[in-house]
């Protein structure tokens, strides 16, 4: 993860929306793209979608980029090992007082118990992190063991962007630039297959949210 891509989710209106969601928060670029960030659904608890995630997570939990931590929340009282891990302090604050494990730190950081994961969670379009999906998808699987899983929920449409965007509030820009990726299943897929990964299954739920989940390869 660059900098300012830290800096953006981790200060400001981002760091104070974990606490008191809003509407009014979106990822957009220089060309006119919006992306609405879904706040209110993230700080809520698991919804019935999330949970045919939570249904197919095998052994301890790597959330990456938990957020408020719904699905630490949710894991945790499953009796799952989970641990979540993101940049922005907000949001490790509240999943900790969720009754949750999390750290404030990067994906691209050490983590504990590095290969030894059996799952890993790239949700609510996490697999963007970084803006690079193929090295996303190798640091990750160097963090599952060798038949580990990954579940990625994916966009809707068959993308397969780059984009240099910034956080805005409603339309006033309150971040610095920093690099992001939209990535569909078929474009998942074929990065997989170059990272270490097999699909294993995809699945949509009834509100058209799209998943994947990648099994571990040699």
């Amino acid at each position: 993860m660059t900098d300012p891509e830290h800096r953006a989710w981790s200060s400001g209106s981002y760091a104070r929306a974990i606490h008191t969601p809003q509407h009014t928060l979106s990822l957009c670029d220089g060309e006119g793209w919006c992306f609405p960030l879904d706040l209110e659904r993230w700080c809520a608890r698991a919804d019935e979608a999330d949970r045919t995630v939570l249904r197919r997570c095998t052994g301890g939990v790597l959330d990456i980029g938990c957020g408020a931590g719904r699905l630490v929340e949710a894991l945790t009282g499953r009796g799952r090992q989970v641990l979540g891990v993101d940049v922005c302090p907000s949001a490790v604050i509240t999943t900790v007082c969720r009754g949750g494990s999390a750290l404030s730190r990067s994906v691209f950081d050490p983590l504990p118990e590095e290969g030894r994961w059996g799952t890993a969670l790239l949700i609510d379009g996490n697999i963007g992190i970084g803006g690079d999906p193929r090295r996303l998808l190798r640091r990750v699987r160097d963090l599952v063991h060798r038949e580990g899983l990954l579940l990625v929920e994916t966009a809707a449409a068959e993308v397969d962007e780059r984009r240099r965007v910034r956080i805005h509030a409603g339309q006033r820009p309150v971040s610095a630039v920093f690099p992001w990726a939209l990535v569909g299943t078929a474009a998942l897929s074929r990065h997989a297959a170059s990272s270490g990964w097999i699909e294993a299954e995809r699945w949509t739920t009834a509100g058209g949210r799209h998943f994947v989940a990648l099994r571990a390869c040699r």
